[in-house]
């Protein structure tokens, strides 16, 4: 009697055991939340997430006023907004290096800021970025997409192809011109 209650007994440690140690998937137990993001995706959503933790803790010690706290809580929303958008229209594990500002901050961006309502997505500002769009996370943030090195150059070198056609070779005012970065002289 006594081997046969052994017996069962450690049947039934194993079978507990193993039901235990099987994956959770399926029964329940929540997926991880980024789970369905490519690593590169997944870590900047992370590093997003740590940026908020480290606002939290700037204010929980009064080291930033509410204003500030409010504002860069909502920038942070709203990357992380678009960064999800993103990833999920193009199915891409690639993210461009984003950047949010808000109406009051676009000199932050530009030496000649566009006026918020004229911008149309997918346009190029200062051969530098791309608006992205708006996203409204309890203030409208303006998003663009810092543009690679190679998108720039080639839209540098669009840009001075001479004009075959006589109806583009006429020539643009200068204020209608993107301000160019000043030369850097090599002695």
């Amino acid at each position: 009697m006594r081997s046969a209650r052994a017996t069962v007994t450690g049947f039934a440690g194993v079978l507990l055991l193993g039901v235990v140690c099987l994956p959770m998937e399926g029964r329940g137990v929540p997926q991880q939340p980024d789970a369905e993001f490519g690593p590169v995706v997944r870590a900047y959503l992370g590093y997003l997430r740590n940026e908020q933790e480290v606002v939290d803790d700037r204010v929980s010690r009064r080291e930033i006023s509410q204003v500030y706290y409010r504002r860069n809580s909502n920038r942070i929303r709203a990357l992380r907004e678009m960064a999800l958008r993103l990833a999920r229209e193009t199915h891409n594990d690639y993210l461009p290096e984003l950047e949010a500002v808000a109406r009051d901050e676009f000199g932050l961006l530009f030496q000649s800021p566009p006026r918020p309502e004229t911008l149309r997505v997918g346009e190029v500002k200062q051969n530098t970025f791309r608006f992205l769009g708006s996203v409204r996370s309890n203030e409208v943030f303006y998003i663009f997409a810092r543009l690679d090195p190679y998108e720039q150059s080639e839209l540098i070198q669009r840009a001075s192809v001479k004009p075959t056609n006589l109806s583009e070779s006429v020539p643009t005012p200068e204020s209608e011109k993107a301000p160019g970065r000043p030369r850097r002289v090599v002695p």
